[in-house]
Protein backbone atom coordinates (compact mmCIF):
# COMPACT_ATOMS: atom_id res chain seq x y z
CA UNK A 1 0.00 0.00 0.00
CA UNK A 2 1.51 3.15 -0.89
CA UNK A 3 2.21 5.53 2.05
CA UNK A 4 -0.20 8.12 1.90
CA UNK A 5 0.97 9.63 5.58
CA UNK A 6 2.66 12.39 3.49
CA UNK A 7 6.37 11.66 4.46
CA UNK A 8 8.54 14.06 2.43
CA UNK A 9 8.22 17.44 2.99
CA UNK A 10 4.45 17.24 2.98
CA UNK A 11 4.01 15.39 6.06
CA UNK A 12 0.20 14.77 7.83
CA UNK A 13 -1.68 11.46 8.29
CA UNK A 14 -5.31 13.08 8.65
CA UNK A 15 -7.72 11.83 5.42
CA UNK A 16 -7.76 15.14 3.69
CA UNK A 17 -4.67 16.97 3.98
CA UNK A 18 -1.56 14.75 2.34
CA UNK A 19 1.16 16.62 2.76
CA UNK A 20 5.21 16.49 2.01
CA UNK A 21 6.35 18.75 4.77
CA UNK A 22 4.72 21.69 4.02
CA UNK A 23 2.19 21.25 1.11
CA UNK A 24 1.61 19.80 -2.48
CA UNK A 25 3.05 22.83 -4.63
CA UNK A 26 -0.39 23.47 -5.02
CA UNK A 27 -3.75 24.51 -3.26
CA UNK A 28 -7.10 24.51 -3.72
CA UNK A 29 -8.42 23.74 -0.27
CA UNK A 30 -10.53 27.15 0.27
CA UNK A 31 -10.62 25.96 4.39
CA UNK A 32 -7.05 27.35 4.15
CA UNK A 33 -5.10 26.30 7.02
CA UNK A 34 -3.30 28.44 10.25
CA UNK A 35 0.06 27.98 8.90
CA UNK A 36 1.13 29.61 12.08
CA UNK A 37 0.42 26.78 13.53
CA UNK A 38 0.64 24.34 10.79
CA UNK A 39 4.28 25.36 9.57
CA UNK A 40 6.03 24.97 12.85
CA UNK A 41 4.11 21.16 12.89
CA UNK A 42 5.23 20.43 9.59
CA UNK A 43 8.78 21.31 9.77
CA UNK A 44 9.44 19.25 12.87
CA UNK A 45 7.37 16.12 11.09
CA UNK A 46 9.81 16.07 8.38
CA UNK A 47 12.98 17.39 10.97
CA UNK A 48 11.84 13.57 12.54
CA UNK A 49 12.87 12.36 8.92
CA UNK A 50 16.25 14.51 8.56
CA UNK A 51 18.29 11.42 8.78
CA UNK A 52 16.04 9.00 6.31
CA UNK A 53 16.53 11.88 4.01
CA UNK A 54 19.78 12.54 4.14
CA UNK A 55 20.52 9.14 4.18
CA UNK A 56 18.26 9.30 0.35
CA UNK A 57 20.51 12.37 -0.89
CA UNK A 58 23.73 10.55 -0.37
CA UNK A 59 22.17 7.62 -1.93
CA UNK A 60 21.46 9.43 -5.29
CA UNK A 61 24.85 11.79 -5.06
CA UNK A 62 26.84 8.30 -4.97
CA UNK A 63 25.38 6.42 -7.97
CA UNK A 64 27.31 5.12 -10.33
CA UNK A 65 28.05 7.92 -13.10
CA UNK A 66 26.16 10.34 -11.43
CA UNK A 67 26.53 13.50 -12.84
CA UNK A 68 27.40 16.82 -10.75
CA UNK A 69 24.17 18.37 -9.72
CA UNK A 70 24.51 22.16 -9.85
CA UNK A 71 20.75 22.89 -9.52
CA UNK A 72 18.08 21.41 -7.84
CA UNK A 73 14.53 21.79 -7.62
CA UNK A 74 11.95 20.52 -4.62
CA UNK A 75 8.60 20.16 -5.64
CA UNK A 76 6.50 21.05 -3.38
CA UNK A 77 8.80 21.81 -0.38
CA UNK A 78 6.94 22.96 2.06
CA UNK A 79 8.41 24.87 4.84
CA UNK A 80 12.29 24.25 3.42
CA UNK A 81 13.45 21.12 5.45
CA UNK A 82 14.18 18.74 2.78
CA UNK A 83 15.31 21.89 0.44
CA UNK A 84 18.28 22.89 3.02
CA UNK A 85 18.96 19.43 3.95
CA UNK A 86 19.42 18.79 -0.33
CA UNK A 87 21.31 22.19 -0.29
CA UNK A 88 23.68 20.29 2.12
CA UNK A 89 24.01 16.81 0.82
CA UNK A 90 24.81 18.87 -2.73
CA UNK A 91 27.00 21.50 -1.99
CA UNK A 92 27.77 22.47 -5.46
CA UNK A 93 24.24 23.20 -6.51
CA UNK A 94 21.34 25.84 -6.06
CA UNK A 95 18.25 24.38 -4.61
CA UNK A 96 14.85 26.13 -5.35
CA UNK A 97 11.95 25.26 -2.96
CA UNK A 98 8.80 25.41 -5.29
CA UNK A 99 5.39 25.36 -3.31
CA UNK A 100 1.68 27.05 -3.34
CA UNK A 101 1.98 28.29 -0.47
CA UNK A 102 3.66 31.97 0.50
CA UNK A 103 3.63 31.30 4.21
CA UNK A 104 5.43 27.85 3.86
CA UNK A 105 8.15 29.82 1.19
CA UNK A 106 8.51 32.36 3.99
CA UNK A 107 9.85 29.96 6.49
CA UNK A 108 12.07 28.52 4.32
CA UNK A 109 13.90 31.57 3.43
CA UNK A 110 14.40 31.94 7.10
CA UNK A 111 15.40 28.61 7.75
CA UNK A 112 18.18 29.29 4.77
CA UNK A 113 19.21 32.40 6.80
CA UNK A 114 19.31 30.64 9.88
CA UNK A 115 21.46 27.76 8.31
CA UNK A 116 23.63 29.94 6.45
CA UNK A 117 22.24 28.89 3.01
CA UNK A 118 20.23 31.79 1.84
CA UNK A 119 22.95 32.53 -0.89
CA UNK A 120 21.95 28.91 -2.34
CA UNK A 121 18.44 28.30 -1.43
CA UNK A 122 16.11 30.17 -3.33
CA UNK A 123 12.02 30.19 -3.41
CA UNK A 124 9.19 30.06 -6.68
CA UNK A 125 5.81 30.34 -5.67
CA UNK A 126 4.13 28.12 -8.38
CA UNK A 127 1.29 25.73 -8.88
CA UNK A 128 2.19 22.41 -9.77
CA UNK A 129 1.56 21.33 -12.88
CA UNK A 130 0.65 24.70 -13.80
CA UNK A 131 3.56 26.15 -13.38
CA UNK A 132 6.21 23.62 -14.13
CA UNK A 133 7.28 24.63 -17.39
CA UNK A 134 8.39 28.32 -16.08
CA UNK A 135 11.14 26.88 -13.11
CA UNK A 136 13.74 26.14 -15.69
CA UNK A 137 16.23 23.17 -16.25
CA UNK A 138 17.55 20.75 -13.33
CA UNK A 139 20.28 18.34 -12.51
CA UNK A 140 17.67 16.77 -9.82
CA UNK A 141 13.74 17.26 -9.42
CA UNK A 142 13.08 15.87 -6.43
CA UNK A 143 9.20 15.11 -5.15
CA UNK A 144 8.31 14.26 -1.87
CA UNK A 145 5.29 12.75 -1.69
CA UNK A 146 3.73 15.04 -4.12
CA UNK A 147 2.91 13.49 -7.15
CA UNK A 148 -0.07 11.28 -5.75
CA UNK A 149 -1.78 15.28 -5.36
CA UNK A 150 -2.00 15.19 -9.54
CA UNK A 151 -4.77 13.75 -10.99
CA UNK A 152 -3.08 12.67 -13.97
CA UNK A 153 0.03 11.62 -12.43
CA UNK A 154 1.63 10.16 -15.58
CA UNK A 155 1.63 13.40 -16.92
CA UNK A 156 3.18 16.00 -14.42
CA UNK A 157 5.58 12.81 -14.27
CA UNK A 158 6.74 13.53 -17.83
CA UNK A 159 6.95 17.32 -16.90
CA UNK A 160 8.99 16.95 -14.06
CA UNK A 161 11.13 14.64 -16.44
CA UNK A 162 11.08 17.63 -19.40
CA UNK A 163 13.13 19.95 -16.73
CA UNK A 164 16.10 17.57 -16.40
CA UNK A 165 19.13 18.55 -18.10
CA UNK A 166 20.87 15.46 -19.53
CA UNK A 167 22.05 12.81 -17.52
CA UNK A 168 19.92 14.42 -14.60
CA UNK A 169 17.31 12.68 -11.97
CA UNK A 170 13.56 12.56 -11.03
CA UNK A 171 13.70 11.45 -7.48
CA UNK A 172 9.94 10.29 -6.34
CA UNK A 173 9.41 9.53 -2.83
CA UNK A 174 6.19 7.55 -2.97
CA UNK A 175 4.76 4.30 -0.99
CA UNK A 176 6.49 3.14 1.90
CA UNK A 177 5.31 1.46 4.85
CA UNK A 178 2.23 3.47 7.15
CA UNK A 179 3.45 4.52 10.42
CA UNK A 180 2.72 2.53 13.48
CA UNK A 181 3.25 3.55 16.88
CA UNK A 182 0.59 1.78 19.46
CA UNK A 183 0.57 -1.75 20.37
CA UNK A 184 -1.49 -3.57 18.79
CA UNK A 185 -3.50 -4.47 21.97
CA UNK A 186 -3.58 -1.48 24.01
CA UNK A 187 -5.25 -2.44 27.15
CA UNK A 188 -8.56 -1.04 26.57
CA UNK A 189 -11.16 -0.92 23.52
CA UNK A 190 -10.69 -3.37 20.54
CA UNK A 191 -7.82 -4.58 19.43
CA UNK A 192 -6.22 -3.20 16.20
CA UNK A 193 -7.16 0.23 16.20
CA UNK A 194 -4.31 1.60 13.70
CA UNK A 195 -4.68 -0.80 11.69
CA UNK A 196 -8.57 0.08 11.23
CA UNK A 197 -7.66 3.20 11.21
CA UNK A 198 -5.09 2.61 8.17
CA UNK A 199 -8.22 0.92 5.98
CA UNK A 200 -10.35 3.96 6.55
CA UNK A 201 -7.71 6.48 5.69
CA UNK A 202 -7.11 4.42 2.56
CA UNK A 203 -10.56 5.00 1.51
CA UNK A 204 -10.51 8.93 1.98
CA UNK A 205 -7.19 8.78 0.29
CA UNK A 206 -8.66 7.18 -3.08
CA UNK A 207 -12.14 9.58 -2.46
CA UNK A 208 -9.32 12.64 -2.49
CA UNK A 209 -7.61 10.89 -5.73
CA UNK A 210 -10.92 10.35 -7.51
CA UNK A 211 -11.90 14.06 -6.76
CA UNK A 212 -8.64 15.66 -8.64
CA UNK A 213 -9.13 17.38 -11.75
CA UNK A 214 -8.49 15.04 -14.76
CA UNK A 215 -7.90 12.08 -11.93
CA UNK A 216 -6.56 8.97 -13.66
CA UNK A 217 -5.95 5.81 -12.26
CA UNK A 218 -2.39 4.13 -12.65
CA UNK A 219 -0.33 1.14 -11.77
CA UNK A 220 1.63 2.87 -9.06
CA UNK A 221 4.81 1.00 -10.82
CA UNK A 222 7.18 4.04 -10.62
CA UNK A 223 9.98 2.27 -13.03
CA UNK A 224 7.51 1.60 -15.18
CA UNK A 225 6.01 4.91 -15.16
CA UNK A 226 9.71 6.34 -15.42
CA UNK A 227 10.12 4.70 -18.99
CA UNK A 228 6.65 5.53 -20.32
CA UNK A 229 8.26 9.39 -20.21
CA UNK A 230 11.47 8.79 -21.10
CA UNK A 231 13.16 8.00 -18.11
CA UNK A 232 15.56 4.88 -17.24
CA UNK A 233 14.78 3.72 -13.55
CA UNK A 234 17.88 3.92 -11.67
CA UNK A 235 16.50 2.26 -8.67
CA UNK A 236 14.02 2.46 -5.44
CA UNK A 237 14.99 2.15 -1.58
CA UNK A 238 13.60 2.25 1.18
CA UNK A 239 14.58 4.58 4.14
CA UNK A 240 13.78 3.23 7.78
CA UNK A 241 12.74 5.63 10.76
CA UNK A 242 12.73 3.57 13.69
CA UNK A 243 12.69 5.66 17.12
CA UNK A 244 11.67 2.75 19.73
CA UNK A 245 10.01 3.21 22.77
CA UNK A 246 10.02 5.45 25.41
CA UNK A 247 9.91 8.52 23.21
CA UNK A 248 11.53 11.85 23.21
CA UNK A 249 9.40 15.07 24.11
CA UNK A 250 9.75 15.53 20.29
CA UNK A 251 8.54 12.49 19.15
CA UNK A 252 5.71 11.76 21.57
CA UNK A 253 4.70 15.28 20.63
CA UNK A 254 4.66 14.32 17.04
CA UNK A 255 2.42 11.13 17.35
CA UNK A 256 0.17 13.16 20.10
CA UNK A 257 -0.32 16.13 17.26
CA UNK A 258 -1.19 13.35 14.49
CA UNK A 259 -3.22 10.94 16.64
CA UNK A 260 -5.19 14.61 17.24
CA UNK A 261 -5.09 15.39 13.57
CA UNK A 262 -6.50 11.65 12.36
CA UNK A 263 -9.40 11.70 15.07
CA UNK A 264 -10.21 15.21 14.03
CA UNK A 265 -10.23 14.31 10.10
CA UNK A 266 -11.41 10.13 10.31
CA UNK A 267 -13.80 10.45 13.33
CA UNK A 268 -16.74 10.21 11.01
CA UNK A 269 -15.15 6.90 9.76
CA UNK A 270 -14.38 5.09 12.84
CA UNK A 271 -17.16 3.35 15.41
CA UNK A 272 -18.00 4.90 18.54
CA UNK A 273 -15.91 2.22 20.50
CA UNK A 274 -12.53 3.54 18.50
CA UNK A 275 -13.64 7.16 18.99
CA UNK A 276 -13.67 6.84 22.70
CA UNK A 277 -10.12 4.57 22.26
CA UNK A 278 -8.92 7.11 20.64
CA UNK A 279 -10.22 10.37 23.23
CA UNK A 280 -8.51 8.61 25.93
CA UNK A 281 -5.41 7.82 23.95
CA UNK A 282 -5.45 11.85 24.11
CA UNK A 283 -6.94 13.08 27.54
CA UNK A 284 -3.11 13.97 29.39
CA UNK A 285 -4.44 12.99 32.27
CA UNK A 286 -4.84 9.39 31.45
CA UNK A 287 -1.93 6.94 32.29
CA UNK A 288 -2.69 4.84 29.59
CA UNK A 289 -3.22 7.68 27.40
CA UNK A 290 -0.14 9.04 24.40
CA UNK A 291 1.26 11.62 27.16
CA UNK A 292 2.06 9.43 29.86
CA UNK A 293 2.27 5.26 27.96
CA UNK A 294 6.10 3.94 27.92
CA UNK A 295 5.16 1.91 24.82
CA UNK A 296 4.73 4.49 22.43
CA UNK A 297 6.99 4.53 19.59
CA UNK A 298 7.76 5.34 16.34
CA UNK A 299 8.55 3.28 12.82
CA UNK A 300 7.71 4.10 9.64
CA UNK A 301 9.40 3.91 5.89
CA UNK A 302 9.53 6.21 3.21
CA UNK A 303 10.57 4.92 -0.44
CA UNK A 304 12.17 6.39 -3.28
CA UNK A 305 11.97 5.60 -6.92
CA UNK A 306 14.78 7.24 -9.01
CA UNK A 307 14.56 7.58 -13.02
CA UNK A 308 17.39 9.20 -15.46
CA UNK A 309 17.16 11.66 -18.68
CA UNK A 310 19.96 9.83 -20.54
Amino acid sequence: MSNHAGHGHHDGNHAHEHRHDGTNGHHHDPAEPDWDVMGPLLEQNAELSSEQYTEAARWIAGLPDAPEVRRVLDIGSGPGVISCLLAEAFPEADVVAVDGTPALLERTRGRAQRLGLEGRVTTVHADIPGGLAELGQADLVWAGNTLHHMGDQRAVLAGFAALLNPGGTVALVEGGLQPRQLPRDLGFGRPGLEARMEAVHAEAFEEMRAALPGSRRENEDWAALFATVGLTPQGARGFLLDLPAPLGDVARDHVISEFTRRRDGLGDRLDAEDIATLDRLLDPEDPAGLHRRPDTYLLMARTVHLGRRT
